[in-house]
């Protein structure tokens, strides 16, 4: 069943989440074009972006031809999140999502983040502020909490959703835990009956089994995938298949495989420039590489060799892998 957001519809319900220095330009391209029901930008500064600054600008880079884009915002005065919100839904930001889920200490730190989750009032006034600022829906990501003394989600979520918020993920950790353990989808089922809105479960779902998993336990009506679609892009194509009977995606193997990390790592270098997309992409190419099992000797001249061409030289030899292998 879709989840609807203002004037439009977001089939199916298996979203892309945000993760810094990951969900860029080239990465939400090639996920939406596999299918997506919602890709979402990876966490901008308001503050920065207000001040034009250029990498939080390229971060909220919406993408020729993804228009199922949300970009999500983060900060800690109401001004400046205010203004961000209007600046990237005036560049086509179709949804306007508030970061209230990072637990990185850079973040939290400066009162951003799930530090929000510990001033609520503070917190309901940046989105009274979003809100009004903007005419997109604008969503909420957060975490079940500060820590296991403080598992608040449910209050702030029926406040968020008072104040006009049109939609909920909750990732199934406190902040304190940060990516230990596993997600505790049931802890989200709270959440879902304290709302009207849609609410999107996040958090250790990385194919259908897991996502399954998560809706059953929390009530969601719908998942969202992270990590999982790292080295995977059509992950959640494949996730939306076997839960949504949507067509299944066309997994590339051999020669088009090899081709597509080409493609994107290209669409790195474009994106980024030479000298910091080739630094941007390892990461990328690691992933493609976990998937496949690549031989050591491969792995690291991909990895190691300085020029775009030698990359992609090495790339190429990726077609002689065996088909990517499915996340456990």
């Amino acid at each position: 069943m879709p989840i609807t957001l203002g004037a439009c519809s977001y089939d199916p319900p298996v979203f892309l989440a945000p993760m810094a220095g990951i969900t860029d330009v080239p990465f939400r391209s090639l996920v939406a074009r596999f299918g997506a029901g919602l890709v979402v930008s990876e966490m901008v500064a308001s503050q920065e972006m207000v001040q034009e600054k250029p990498a939080a600008r390229a971060r909220a880079a919406l993408g020729l031809g993804v228009a199922n884009t949300s970009v999500q915002i983060a900060g800690r005065e109401a001004r400046w999140m205010a203004e961000a919100a209007r600046l990237c839904a005036g560049e086509g930001a179709r949804v306007i999502d508030i970061n209230m889920g990072c637990p990185a200490k850079k973040v939290t730190n400066g009162w951003s983040g799930s530090a929000l989750m510990r001033e609520p009032d503070h917190a309901l006034s940046l989105i009274e502020a979003v809100v009004a600022a903007v005419d997109v829906p604008v969503t909420l990501k957060m975490r079940l909490g500060w820590d296991d003394d403080s598992l608040n989600a449910p209050e702030i979520a029926a406040r968020a959703e008072a104040a006009g918020v049109a939609m909920i993920t909750v990732h199934g950790r406190t902040r304190c835990q940060f990516y230990k353990g596993q997600a505790d989808w049931a802890a989200i089922a709270p959440v879902k009956e304290a709302v009207t809105v849609p609410l999107v479960a996040n958090g250790d779902i990385v194919d259908a089994a897991s996502a399954r998993k998560a809706l059953d336990a929390s009530g969601a009506d719908g998942v969202m995938i992270g990590r999982g679609a790292q080295g995977a892009p059509w992950m959640l194509a494949e996730v939306a298949a076997e839960l949504h009977g949507t067509p299944p995606p066309d997994i590339p193997a051999g020669a088009a495989l090899s081709d597509m990390i080409s493609e994107h790592y290209e669409a790195m270098l474009d994106f980024y420039g030479q000298e910091l997309g080739l630094r941007c992409a390892r990461k990328h190419l690691g992933w493609y590489m976990d998937r496949l099992d690549t031989p050591t000797a491969l792995r690291r001249e991909i990895l190691t060799a300085k020029r775009p061409e030698a990359v992609l030289a090495a790339i190429a030899h990726l077609a002689d892998a065996p088909a990517p292998r499915r996340a456990a």
